[in-house]
C-alpha cells in the first residue's frame, strides 16, 4: 500500500474540492508514491508528533489541521512549522491535512459532534453552494449511447439520492470538416454533415477529472468538443455545520453540564441564559462565529462552536445561547472518526497495511490550558 492509496480513501471521505478555498489540504510533505509502513493519525501535526511517528514507526501522518498554512518562503527552522517540515522530511515522513474538506463532509466533524451529543434529524446548517457542474458534449449518433455509459460508470447522472441527468438524445447537431480535419480517430469524414447527438450530464464538481477522462478514452473524436458550466445549486450534503435535535428537551444548566462531561472540556463560556428548554442544537467545530446568524435562521435553542470573542456573544440577542466550548474540544473526536474510518476501509480493501499500524496520536496538541 502506498501514500496515494490512503489519500484516496480519504478523498472519498472528504473530496479535497469541498475544502474552503483559503485552506490548505491534501499533501503537504512526501511522496504519493511511497509505501506505507504505518499511520499515526492527530489533530495537529507538532513536534511532539513527528517524534511520536518516529517511535511507532509510522511514515505516513494523517492531521485534521495543515501546519502548513500559510506560504513558506524559507525553511530555516526559526519557527515550529519550519522544524516540523525539516524533521518530517529527513525521516521521510510524509503528512497529509483534511481540514475544512471534512469539516464541509456530511459525515465528518460536525457530525461527530452531533453523535457524541446524540443529536437526531441531523442536517447541514450552511450548505456550500456551487458543487454541482453540468458537461455538454455531442457524439457521433451510433456511438452516443457508449459515450454515456462511460459518462455514467465515471459517476455522472447521479448526485446523491437523486438523478440529475439528462439528454438530449432526440437532438441532432453537425460537424463540419475541412480539408485538413480528421476528427474521428482512423476514419477519413467526407466533406458533408455528419449528424451527431447532444448529451447532457450534471456530476458532482470533484469528479470532474475522471469525468473528462472517460469522455475522452470513449469518444472517437481526436479532439472532442465540450462545455463545461458550475451550476447554481445548494447542496444540502455538504457544508459547514450542523443542526440537530435532542430525543428530550433539557434545561439550559443540564444540558451545558451534559455537554462539558461529552465534550470534555475545562470549562464553557456561554451567552445569557433565556429560561428556555434546550432541544435543537445548531454545532460548528473549530472557529464557528461566522455561522452564529445561520444558527438563528434555523431556529437553534444553543449554538457550540469555538473561539467567540467578546462582541460576538452580543449576537445572541436573546434568541439562542452561544456556547463555546474550545477549539481543541470541538474538534478532538476527529481522530476517532478517521481512524474508525480508515480501518474499516484498510479491513475491507487493502489488507497490505500491517495490523495495528494504523495508531490514533496519543500527543495532546491542545495549547490552551486551564487554570
Amino acid at each position: 500500500m502506498i501514500v496515494q492509496d490512503i489519500i484516496n480513501y480519504l478523498e472519498n471521505l472528504a473530496p479535497s474540492s469541498y475544502a474552503e478555498d483559503f485552506d490548505n489540504v491534501g499533501l503537504l510533505v512526501g511522496n504519493s508514491q511511497e509505501n506505507v509502513k504505518g499511520i499515526l493519525v492527530t489533530l495537529d501535526t507538532t513536534e511532539a508528533v513527528i517524534d511520536e511517528a518516529i517511535e511507532t514507526n509510522c511514515n505516513l501522518i494523517v492531521s485534521f489541521h495543515p501546519i502548513v498554512f500559510k506560504g513558506l518562503k524559507k525553511i530555516t527552522g526559526k519557527n515550529y512549522v519550519e522544524r516540523v517540515v525539516i524533521k518530517a522530511i529527513q525521516n521521510n515522513i510524509a503528512i497529509f491535512a483534511i481540514h475544512t474538506a471534512l469539516d464541509n463532509a456530511f459525515h465528518g466533524v460536525n457530525d461527530m459532534i452531533c453523535e457524541k451529543l446524540n443529536l437526531t434529524n441531523r442536517k447541514v446548517l450552511i450548505p456550500q453552494s456551487g458543487t454541482i457542474k453540468k458537461l455538454t458534449t455531442y457524439a457521433p449518433q451510433a456511438e452516443a449511447a457508449t459515450v454515456r455509459e462511460a459518462l455514467f460508470t465515471a459517476g455522472a447522472g447521479s448526485i446523491g439520492n437523486y438523478d440529475y441527468c439528462s439528454f438530449n438524445t432526440d437532438g441532432t447537431g453537425t460537424f463540419k470538416g475541412n480539408e485538413t480535419s480528421n476528427p474521428t480517430k482512423g476514419k477519413k469524414l467526407e466533406m458533408h454533415s455528419e449528424p451527431e447527438t447532444q448529451i447532457s450530464v450534471t456530476f458532482p464538481k470533484h469528479l470532474e477529472s475522471q469525468i473528462l477522462q472517460a469522455l475522452f478514452r470513449a469518444h472517437s473524436y481526436e479532439e472532442v468538443a465540450y462545455e463545461i458550466i458550475q451550476i447554481d445549486n445548494t447542496n444540502q450534503h455538504i457544508g459547514m455545520g450542523m443542526i440537530g435535535t435532542l430525543e428530550k428537551p433539557m434545561t439550559e444548566t443540564d444540558f451545558l453540564k451534559y455537554v462539558k462531561e461529552t465534550m470534555q472540556t475545562g470549562t464553557i463560556r456561554h451567552s445569557q441564559f433565556l429560561n428556555k428548554p434546550i432541544q435543537k442544537i445548531a454545532v460548528l467545530g473549530g472557529s464557528g462565529s461566522f455561522a452564529i446568524s445561520a444558527a438563528k435562521r434555523a431556529g437553534a435553542d444553543i449554538f457550540i462552536t469555538a473561539d467567540l470573542k467578546y462582541h460576538d456573544f452580543f449576537q445572541a440577542e436573546n434568541s439562542l445561547i452561544l456556547a463555546d466550548i474550545g477549539h481543541y474540544e470541538s474538534e478532538q473526536f476527529t481522530k476517532n472518526l478517521l481512524v474508525a474510518y480508515l480501518t474499516k476501509k484498510i479491513t475491507n480493501f487493502a489488507p497490505a497495511l500491517p495490523v495495528g499500524r494504523l495508531i490514533i496520536s496519543k500527543t495532546n496538541t491542545n495549547p490552551v490550558k486551564y487554570y
